[in-house]
């Protein structure tokens, strides 16, 4: 039935020779890694006005100038990520690129931030989505965190278990959709200005007081403002998923992506300020905008409704950007092994089930409020922009070649210019939520650090030593096997076991546990008319434990064990036909298999035996 269930939601696997087939042409791959960065235009001009109107109206003007301070970072952004694509084929990004060019350290520093930006980014855009049909019917409000959850875990998660082509194939056209929405919206909206329809912002809402808290306020709006930057990496950490010529495509897709990116952000912060629009409660500035454009047509619900779908599916560029990078992570040996593994559909399904339950932890914590998850977000980003670009500096200069002097400067104007945006929203926004990102990210580290110490501890122990190559393992001492079968009684389970016992060695001893005088008398005297050939061992237990006399048991036994003898214990157990009918039985064979595997140096096996009601 679990089978079935799943092959019903993720669909039936797929042969490793199917992998070149999942490939993405530009078209496809600029949906599936752009919807991040492309949708963050819903919230991205909507936050730096909110931030500069919450600290006074007369700041309200400075809207345009952090909007063109923010369209010059993309430029920088962009250009300097194509570059990173052209030095990592093999994806990984910020991680690959410091790894090969600063150290670990460094390195694992990009990748806890990647980490906690994707997370958010997945949290965010499922939050902002929700904010937009919201808007449109509010009477949904109370809902809002259950709707989050249900598009989480109900459309993302599983579409993207289902495989690329399958997800690429579903995102791709509300992607297109929304681009198309948005860009006739500026249009029609801009011809509008242009024609002297619609509020213009006063000209002295520029005029204000010096001091420090303006210029803080400033900056803090351009921190929140640079929350549109987000995803512009996700295309040099899914290099390897683009269609040959994979780099090439790559690149292409990093400069339409920017392009775009770029028209429609500054479009809708300069209509923002045009029809004057401030932030409401429950109605987005983008519906604003939309609705003052288009009025109450069937145009307003289709921004809305496309809205909506381009935020739900952003997520998906972090989808499509961490389980890849926690592969590389795996097979570095700082994430679990099987995170490194694709699953049955050829992606890597551990790391999309992880993304989605951490993305689910932080939409609880903060009830789904856009607002709030937004002053965690871009700091992790940027601190791996700028690590990303002045490793790909060192690249260069290591590298040389033909143009690398330009090449070399393009990245690190790039990694002077995010440096200091970190520096920046590191400032502003700490108490508003960064301090949680600065405080995760050495924690993250240290996490990585932990379990690559674990695997190197484990490849210590496990590895073979050099006399036991040419045959040496073979002269290793000849010795006994001591099978020990822990008995409840007399009955076809027991001889089922002791079957198999005396198949695997001559030496076989039975254990029975007695809670009273009775009980062990009676099963002696069984046992005896029974004569399997097989030594019984009765222990009385009088505190009721049946454990712990075992354990004694093995103890003893393993004293007199020589070098090379083997102890097993053989658990019968019975297997019932409904999985309810499990818990009418005690659990002894779970405990005493829990136990003895990670506790004691012995063989651990279960003998089972059928119901056949």
């Amino acid at each position: 039935m679990l089978r079935t269930l799943k092959r019903l939601l993720i669909g039936a696997p797929l042969p490793n020779q199917s992998l070149v087939r999942e490939k993405l042409p530009v078209w496809k791959a600029l949906a599936i890694f752009s919807s991040d960065a492309l949708s963050s235009v819903a919230y991205g001009p909507e936050q730096i006005i909110a931030v500069l109107t919450a600290a006074g109206a007369a700041l309200y003007g400075f809207t345009g100038p952090i909007a063109v301070a923010i369209l010059c970072l993309l430029v920088i952004v962009s250009i300097s990520y194509a570059q990173v694509a052209r030095a990592n084929p093999g994806g990984g990004g910020s991680y690959s690129v410091a790894k090969k060019n600063l150290g670990e350290t460094v390195a694992l520093i990009a990748a806890a931030s990647l980490f906690i930006d994707y997370t958010l980014t997945v949290a965010v855009s499922i939050s902002s989505g929700t904010d937009a049909i919201i808007s449109a019917f509010p009477v949904l409000v109370p809902y809002r965190t259950a709707i989050d959850l249900g598009v989480l875990f109900g459309l993302l998660m599983l579409i993207n278990l289902r495989g690329v082509r399958e997800s690429s194939t579903v995102f791709v056209f509300p992607t297109y959709a929304f681009i198309f929405g948005i860009l006739i919206l500026v249009a029609v909206g801009t011809c509008m200005a242009l024609a002297g329809k619609g509020a213009v912002l006063p000209p002295a809402s520029m005029k204000f007081a010096w001091n420090g808290l303006a210029l803080f306020a400033i900056l803090r709006a351009f921190a929140s403002g640079c929350s549109s930057m987000t995803g512009v990496e996700a295309i040099s950490n899914g290099v390897t998923m683009f269609q040959p010529p994979e780099v090439e495509n790559a690149r292409q897709t990093t400069y339409i992506m920017a392009l775009i990116l770029g028209v429609m952000f500054g479009g809708i912060t300069f209509l923002y300020m045009r029809y004057h629009l401030l932030p409401q409660a429950n109605q987005t500035m983008l519906s604003q905008l939309a609705f003052a454009v288009m009025g109450h047509t069937w145009g307003y619900y289709y921004i809305q409704i496309t809205t909506m779908l381009i935020l739900y599916l952003a997520a998906n560029t972090a989808y499509n950007g961490l389980p890849p990078l926690l592969s590389l992570l795996a097979r570095d040996g700082y994430m679990p092994r099987y995170l490194a593994a694709r699953g049955d559909r050829l992606v890597f399904s551990n790391g999309i089930v992880l993304l989605s339950i951490i993305a689910a932890m932080f939409i609880i914590a903060y009830y789904g409020n856009t607002g709030h998850l937004i002053s965690l977000y871009a700091l992790g980003v940027f601190l791996s922009f700028t690590i990303a670009q002045t490793g790909m500096v060192i690249h260069w200069r290591r590298e040389k070649g033909t143009g690398w002097q330009i090449r070399a400067l393009i990245n690190g104007i790039g990694a002077v210019t995010t440096a200091i945006v970190v520096a920046i929203i590191a400032i502003t926004k700490f108490l508003y939520g960064a301090w949680l990102v600065a405080v995760a990210i050495p924690l993250l580290i240290a996490m990585f650090r932990k379990i690559y110490r674990h695997y190197q501890d484990m490849r210590e122990q496990l590895r073979l030593p050099r006399e036991s190559y040419g045959g040496g393992s073979r002269r290793r001492p000849a010795g006994r096997n001591l099978v020990v079968v822990p008995v409840a009684g007399v009955n076809r389970v027991v001889e089922n076991t002791l079957a198999y016992a005396r198949l695997i060695s001559p030496e076989v001893i039975a254990l029975y546990v007695g809670v009273d005088e009775e009980s062990s008398r009676e099963v002696r005297e069984k046992w005896e008319r029974w004569d399997p050939g097989v030594e019984l061992v009765v222990r009385y237990s009088p505190y009721r434990t049946i454990l712990e006399p075992i354990i004694d048991f093995v103890n003893q036994l393993r004293k007199k064990c020589q070098p090379g003898d083997f102890i097993t214990i053989l658990i019968p157990e019975f297997e019932t036909r409904r999985w309810w009918h499990r818990l009418l039985h005690n659990q002894t064979g779970w405990f005493l298999r829990t136990y003895f595997i990670f506790h004691q140096d012995v063989v651990v096996s279960v003998v089972p035996f059928h119901l056949r009601k």
